[in-house]
């Protein structure tokens, strides 16, 4: 005879009224965005303004530096103009702030229908960066496509958005099959390797990195199995070290080793951010009185030029700035209402801030030279403009999150087709578990 009790089963708390009319306790602190019709409608609180705070004073340290490192140049110049590269930096802030505005009153929802129209979108124009007649080629590289009277556009940038986009609708609908090889190891490569592939052969080996690394997170956040993606991530490091690298791209590995052995050549832009850094001291230079030349000092190492004329504690703030963004994205991904939207505040969390953290570790020489910006302080449209994009749909996320210890209704819209859910950690999706008595 089994004498062994009865295992206790978990159920969802259901709603029971007591003599005074009143809810039970366990749903007393339920936070519905849900109607009774199983409509969804929108949580009506403000977006988070940490990340916004966070974003306009990035912008404003880039377009003072870039107007500090770039006014010496353009006034040496022909045209005699101190505003020749701030000038359109700034023009290109106001229609970024415009496109966050835009994108942080949208329902991020709506994403999902225009992922798969914005992936091929992506493609197709990586793809127009190899015909002759429309590419711009910048030091040997043909990253930038000039189409007709429409200024020139970076569709790598284009391309880091479109597929984060792509990637939460798609791990959000596949669900907890995403562990498996043949459901979802083989079709995430499938996804992944047009755009790396296109990238890589413009070369952009900068870009490649920070897309890879944000895909692989994704990927990790979603549910992978972690022995396909360390197979996966140690295969892809190992062929492009093999048969992947360009010459000069071998080359920079090898100076960066050592970039004091060959400080005129090829080691001269490192070797120049290295100087800087070190004079600024504590306080900096101050503004404008930058002493040690920096190659790109208004593109790829302006923080060399921040280090320099604000010191160590101007680069801690710049630092400071971005791990803010980092938690704050990572608290907005753990308490979003839905899978889609955790899986995409962590992807535009992951790439703005893989991206920042690869261009400083460059500029301090932990990492080989790369030729990536660093977002909302480099000067440059395209990526300004796409990374203010990002943070608008991060903030629309960021409006509709769910408090820890609530329950919300709208927990499995992606559960449908036969589709299981992405399970994510935090407490804030999960349904509080009752006991039977």
């Amino acid at each position: 005879m089994n004498l062994a009790p009865p295992i206790p089963r978990l159920e969802r708390p259901r709603r029971s009224a007591g003599p005074d009319g009143a809810t039970d306790r366990a749903t007393a602190n339920r936070t519905p965005v849900k109607s009774r019709a199983g409509a969804l409608r929108r949580e009506r609180h403000q977006a988070d303004y940490v990340i916004l705070v966070v974003v306009v004073a990035l912008t404003a340290i880039g377009i003072l530096m870039v107007y500090s490192s770039s006014a010496l140049r353009g006034y040496l110049s022909q045209d005699a103009d101190t505003f020749a590269t701030v000038g359109p930096q700034i023009q290109w802030a106001l229609l970024g702030f415009l496109a966050m505005a835009v994108m942080m009153r949208v329902d991020y929802r709506y994403l999902r229908l225009a992922s798969v129209p914005f992936y091929v979108v992506a493609i197709v124009l990586l793809a127009l960066v190899f015909v002759p007649q429309l590419n711009i080629v910048v030091g040997g590289s043909a990253r930038w496509l000039k189409l007709g009277p429409l200024p020139a556009i970076h569709p790598a940038e284009i391309a880091k958005l479109a597929l984060v986009v792509y990637l939460a609708h798609w791990f959000a609908k596949r669900g907890t099959r995403i562990h498996g090889f043949w459901s979802g190891t083989v079709p995430f490569l499938i996804i992944v390797a047009p755009v790396l592939a296109l990238v890589f052969k413009e070369p952009d080996l900068g870009t490649t990195m920070v897309i890879t690394l944000t895909a692989f997170t994704m990927f990790f956040v979603a549910g992978a199995n972690i022995v396909h993606l360390a197979v996966m991530f140690g295969g892809a490091a190992l062929a492009m070290i093999t048969v992947g690298l360009r010459g000069y791209q071998l080359e920079r590995i090898r100076v960066w080793q050592n970039p004091w052995l060959d400080r005129l050549g090829d080691g001269f832009h490192t070797v120049q951010g290295l100087l800087a850094l070190g004079i600024g001291g504590l306080f900096g230079t101050g503004l404008g009185e930058s002493r040690v030349f920096v190659p790109n000092a208004f593109n790829d190492f302006i923080f060399a030029e921040v280090g320099q004329e604000f010191g160590l504690i101007g680069a801690v703030v710049v630092i400071t700035l971005f791990l803010l963004l980092a938690y704050s994205g990572v608290r907005v991904a753990l308490a979003a209402p839905d899978t889609f939207g955790a899986l995409l505040a962590a992807g535009i969390t992951a790439w703005i801030c893989l991206q920042a953290f690869i261009n400083i570790g460059v500029v301090v020489a932990l990492l080989p030279i790369t030729g990536i910006t660093l977002p909302f302080i480099s000067a440059g449209g395209s990526s300004l403009i796409i990374s203010f994009a990002a943070i608008g749909i991060l903030l629309s996320i960021s409006r509709e999150t769910v408090e820890k210890a609530t329950w919300n209704d709208d927990a499995t819209p992606d559960r449908g087709r036969r589709d299981g859910r992405t399970h994510l950690p935090g407490a804030g999706r999960r349904p509080i578990a009752q006991r039977r008595p």
